[in-house]
């Protein structure tokens, strides 16, 4: 009962965390993604990028690029515009201007499966193949759906717009400064090949690693996760060539295969990649 006054209390004052309930702005852009997708990277290059000045780092990122689930209402309602939103919803139609980042889920699930262990979600002799497959059946605790679920919901809803721009993890990382190019213009924010450099360079994985081992007990998305394992871990594409067993492999290409090949990722099941070849 108390604990239902206190939030019945909060949420009259505007003091908790709208999330998906967020009052959304005209003038808002959003930078969305499945959990584990590159999304904290991702708001680090768009913070050093828009706000060079503020020095952006793991003590200040919400305040430059807010989390609705980590601020509370009327905090957000009076940030300075426009604001840059970080989001993991799956679509949502109040959401004109939007970043997407997807992420090949065969990194994704290795991604959460470390983080889950960092978190104490899991423990760490945890079965990875029984943790895939959980994976692609939406069993992990949130609530934005499967990986397929929610980069569908919006890559196929959003994809031809032009306040849409998709922006894939690899990309990023192999061809960062011709991603942030485009990344500037859908912005409309003028960044000289120097500012941009600055941006990229400021949001390496080591620069973040560094950041985070000063700051990690400051930052709500590590604060009370484990210290003796890192946030910021490899930060590379193509882990799962290595990690992931063939079964779990298979199980992600066979839910999301036709998915991962419109956005543009090879299938490494040869049954699968012929099926999607005599069906094109």
């Amino acid at each position: 009962m108390i604990k239902r006054l206190i939030a019945g209390g909060k949420h009259l004052l505007g003091l908790h965390h709208p999330g998906r309930n967020l009052r959304v702005f005209p003038d808002d852009v959003f930078l969305v993604s499945y959990p584990k997708s590159g999304n904290t990277w991702t708001r680090f290059l768009i913070a050093n990028l828009v706000f060079p000045e503020k020095q952006p780092d793991f003590a200040n990122l919400n305040e430059l690029i807010p989390d609705p689930e980590g601020l509370s209402k009327r905090h957000l309602e009076n940030m300075p515009r426009p604001r840059y939103i970080k989001s993991h919803q799956y679509f949502d139609p109040r959401y004109k201007k939007l970043i997407y980042i997807v992420r090949d889920p065969r990194d994704v699930v290795l991604s959460e499966f470390h983080f889950d262990i960092k978190r104490r979600a899991i423990s760490e002799d945890y079965p990875l193949q029984q943790f895939v497959s959980r994976f692609v059946r939406g069993e992990l605790n949130h609530p934005y759906g499967t990986w397929g679920e929610n980069a569908a919901s919006w890559f196929y809803t959003r994809r031809q717009g032009p306040q849409f721009l998709l922006v894939r993890y690899e990309s990023l990382q192999s061809q960062a400064i011709d991603e942030m190019e485009k990344i500037a213009e859908f912005l409309g924010v003028s960044a000289d090949p120097e500012r941009i450099a600055l941006a990229i360079q400021q949001s390496s994985a080591d620069r973040m690693r560094e950041l985070e081992k000063k700051q990690g007990m400051l930052w709500s998305s590590t604060r009370e996760t484990r210290q003796d394992k890192p946030f910021v871990r490899a930060a590379k594409a193509g882990g799962w060539k290595n990690e992931l067993p063939e079964a779990s492999v298979a199980e992600i290409e066979g839910a999301w295969g036709g998915l991962m090949r419109e956005i543009g990722y090879e299938l490494a099941v040869p049954s699968l990649v012929h099926a999607g070849a005599e069906r094109g």
